[in-house]
């Protein structure tokens, strides 16, 4: 149901419209001055607001103006007399989505009430198409809305059309294969093969001939001649995933290759010339193995000509909510609707620190998906240990907040504070219905607007003496 401010000082137009758009279906909110209107606005969310521009002290013009500023997408409807229609129209150039003279006819108020409250639920929905899709698609699959990603993707345009060899630093799960795939697909070696090997999944022996290839006999199971990947990506682009696990006797032929832009079989005396672009990345510091012997210091300068560093997600939390959405597309496809995602479960996706990184947030909204109904996904919803994590992640917050800024604060001062703290939250959850609330709440709405509207009281507590003592005591 739309809620309605209606805004004008006159009893008998105010009770009118108000009749009328109740008999619309629409909840109404009446308010007699301008100098209340400004109050409301600041406390309660609206889809329309209908002002009356001649008001005294605080007219129409500045109502407006404040609703423009407080609630950008409400849309304003200016009442006046036909002997104001210019101001109507100057309001209009600030603004206000349209006017209505009085004496007003019925259908044509109903009708500019119907085409407001339109352009709010327009505005709302290209908004929140604008969070799903508010990123850069420019390589596939990649979200780039934070201004770290922003210059990994500025990086990729300038690197790609080059053949420099690229190390990508960057935390497991941060989504360093798809730079690199990425880098391949905007160069010219795009139409050839990108071939990627994990250099921490296999055994040394294993590795070495799945990145050189081997000739027949070279060890037990080798019954026939294979090619390497350096052969198998010949033209195109290899990638060295985790290349910091990679074992030094490797490292070496890997340099060899590098230099020489050739091979030599495991068991084989040919060399073969080879011509594959070469990319790295690491989760590991480079320099710390360096100064640990466990890599070598002419292999890092030689894959380091340019660094890309992948931030980790909590680091970018920009990126968040952009990547749920592309999950959440990818998974139901391009024809199924995209479910709601409550306020409460954005504030923990955003407020979770993601260890686990882009392949961790992919998991929990997989999860999520496989346990929404109603087409909306709650925070009940998300794998229990983010939910967990963040509810303690508050706590340690709150505490802290209580250790710093209540610091020399009454209790009495501490739990108003509290109190209105949560009267707020429970008012933004049955969106702004103080009569709900007040319900909710178990106490009358009178009590909730006394509460809402007291200002902090002076403390008059008697402070304890500073050595901690009673003031009086018997010697």
């Amino acid at each position: 149901m739309a809620r309605i401010l209606l805004v004008d000082d006159e009893a008998s137009t105010l009770g009118i419209l108000t009749t009328l758009l109740k008999s619309e279906d629409y909840e109404v909110v009446a308010s007699q001055s301008g100098e209340e209107a400004l109050a409301l606005l600041r406390g309660e969310p609206f889809d329309l607001i209908m002002t009356d521009i001649r008001m005294l002290p605080v007219n129409g013009m500045e109502v407006l103006r404040a609703a423009r500023e407080a609630v950008p997408d409400t849309a304003v409807v200016m009442l006046t007399a036909y002997g104001t229609v210019e101001t109507a129209i100057e309001a209009m150039k600030l603004g206000a989505f349209d006017y209505v003279t009085k004496p007003f006819k019925v259908s044509e108020l109903i009708i500019t009430v119907q085409r407001a409250l339109a352009y709010k639920t327009a505005i709302s929905e290209n908004k929140n198409l604008k969070a799903q899709l508010r990123t850069r698609y420019r390589f596939e699959n990649m979200v780039a809305e934070s201004e770290s990603m922003k210059r990994v993707c500025s990086m990729i345009e300038r690197v790609a059309p080059t053949d420099a060899t690229i190390l990508i630093y960057g935390d497991s799960g941060t989504g360093k294969e798809l730079v690199a795939k990425a880098i391949h697909a905007y160069s010219q070696r795009k139409n050839r093969s990108f071939l990627a090997v994990n250099c921490a999944a296999l055994p040394e022996a294993l590795l070495e001939s799945e990145m050189f290839g081997h000739v027949k006999g070279a060890f037990t199971d080798a019954s026939a001649n294979k090619k390497g990947l350096f052969e198998a990506a010949e033209g195109g682009t290899i990638f060295l995933d985790e290349i910091g696990s990679m074992p030094l006797s490797i490292q070496g032929k890997l340099l060899r290759v590098l230099q020489e832009k050739e091979v030599r079989r495991v068991g084989g005396n040919e060399t073969i010339p080879v011509n594959a672009r070469v990319l790295a990345a690491t989760n590991l510091n480079l320099e710390t193995l360096l100064r640990q012997q466990k890599f070598r210091e002419d292999l890092y300068y030689r894959l380091n000509v340019i660094a890309i560093t992948v931030d980790p997600l909590r680091q970018r939390r920009a990126d968040i909510m952009p990547l749920v959405y592309h999950v959440i597309r990818q998974e139901l496809g391009a024809e199924r609707e995209i479910p709601a995602i409550d306020e409460q479960t954005v504030r923990i996706l955003e407020s979770y620190a993601w260890p686990g990184n882009v392949r961790e947030l992919e998991n929990a909204v997989k999860h999520a998906l496989t346990f929404a109904s109603d087409r909306r996904v709650t925070a009940d919803v998300l794998p229990a240990k983010i939910v967990e994590a963040v509810g303690e992640a508050g706590a340690e917050a709150d505490q802290a907040d209580v250790t710093v800024t209540m610091r020399g604060h009454s209790l009495k001062t501490f739990l108003r504070a509290k109190e209105k703290e949560y009267l707020e939250r429970v008012l933004r959850a049955v969106g702004g219905d103080k009569e709900e609330a007040a319900r909710a709440l178990q106490i009358s709405l009178a009590t909730l607007y006394r509460k809402l509207s007291a200002d902090s009281e002076p403390e008059t507590e008697t402070p304890a003496p500073v050595d901690g003592r009673a003031a009086t005591r018997a010697d």
